[in-house]
């Protein structure tokens, strides 16, 4: 069975830092992108920064020059490194990858439980 677990979430004031971390485990063949995603109470879920198995990200507007996102194809994780947070970041981060599992001929959508990111004062 495929697993993403995260950790790394919590509070922080305005202009503090937080790093997040997502681990993949089972019976993996594969993985392609791997990202993260936030969704803040009565929105959308968006996308924060997503990386290939290249290397190549992608950010979303609100948060460039503020996180990076980084991976190790060898550990199957991927980091998000937080800068400068804001109160407008809070939300539920969750980690997504899409892998083939060892049995499948395709890949997957997989999602975290999901960390709280509080930034307050």
């Amino acid at each position: 069975q495929v697993q993403l677990v995260e950790s790394g979430g919590g509070l922080v004031q305005p202009g503090e830092s937080l790093r997040l971390s997502c681990a993949a485990s089972g019976r993996i063949l594969s993985i392609n992108a791997m990202g993260w995603y936030r969704q803040a109470p009565g929105k959308q879920r968006e996308l924060v920064a997503v990386t290939d198995s290249s290397g190549s990200t992608n950010y979303a507007d609100s948060v460039k020059g503020r996180f990076t996102i980084s991976r190790d194809n060898a550990k199957n994780t991927v980091d998000l490194e937080m800068h400068s947070l804001k109160p407008e970041d809070t939300a539920v981060y969750y980690c997504n990858a899409k892998i083939r599992p060892g049995f499948a001929r395709r890949e997957f959508d997989y999602w975290g439980q999901g960390t709280q990111v509080t930034v307050s004062s």
